[in-house]
């Protein structure tokens, strides 16, 4: 029996395009195969971290062995690994989640340079999206905590869109960890200098929506202390 996803995808796969139709209107019903699967496959997976970071970062990298250690750690504390399901960090933080023998689980998206599926994503636990917006989604939803190690544009967007979510107040806080006091120094001095005490744009309080680390056992100390106060829940 066709799951509700093959039926969406059947029907958007079998619409006639022509001028009398949009093709806005059309590619309602791929988005919704798309949430439809995400939904559906990452429902069950249980406690998880999304670990983010540069595609760009070869085996060798003192980051992509940092990340594997962060991932490990957090496997043996219970949580599973969620990463975009690429090589770099994302692959990092799979092969530390499944040395740990935590779940491992890739949200990948197809991209026209530098993403793959990387091998050390659990064969059921690799899922693949079009559509950025969908993927950032289940990033979200399905992650109690994310830990932000060092990356370009795609990891400032995911980090900054967590926080954007917490400090609305359109999710409930999890932990934010970002990794590298060098790395991330610059930017958080502008965000207390230039955003709050120059410019008055956001709360003094918003600083407090994320912390910044060096080591693996810090950033695994800030995961498990947030959750020994609080209970493990969806996050919306």
């Amino acid at each position: 029996m066709a799951t509700d996803y093959e039926r969406i995808q059947r029907a958007f796969k079998s619409k006639t395009w022509n001028e009398s139709k949009s093709n806005d209107s059309w590619a309602i019903f791929k988005i919704m195969a798309e949430f439809v699967e995400g939904y559906e496959r990452l429902a069950k997976i249980g406690p998880c971290v999304s670990i983010f970071g540069s595609a760009r970062f070869k085996p060798d990298s003192p980051w992509y062995a940092l990340a594997t250690e962060i991932a490990h750690g957090l496997a043996k504390k219970g949580y599973g690994i969620i990463s975009g399901g690429g090589p770099g960090i994302m692959e990092a933080a799979n092969k530390g989640a499944k040395e740990g023998g935590a779940a491992s689980v890739g949200l990948n998206i197809e991209l026209p340079f530098e993403q793959h599926n990387n091998p050390y994503i659990d064969h059921d636990k690799s899922i693949d999206f079009d559509y950025f917006f969908v993927r950032k989604v289940m990033f979200v939803k399905y992650s109690q905590g994310f830990v932000v190690m060092p990356g370009g544009f795609g990891t400032l967007d995911e980090f900054f869109e967590a926080i954007t979510l917490i400090q609305t107040k359109k999710i409930a806080p999890f932990p934010i960890v970002l990794v590298g006091r060098a790395y991330w120094g610059g930017l958080v001095e502008w965000v207390q200098h230039t955003l709050i005490e120059k410019e008055k744009t956001v709360s003094l309080h918003d600083i407090e929506l994320f912390t910044v680390v060096d080591t693996s056992a810090e950033a695994v100390e800030a995961i498990d202390e947030f959750y020994s106060k609080y209970l493990l829940k969806p996050n919306f």
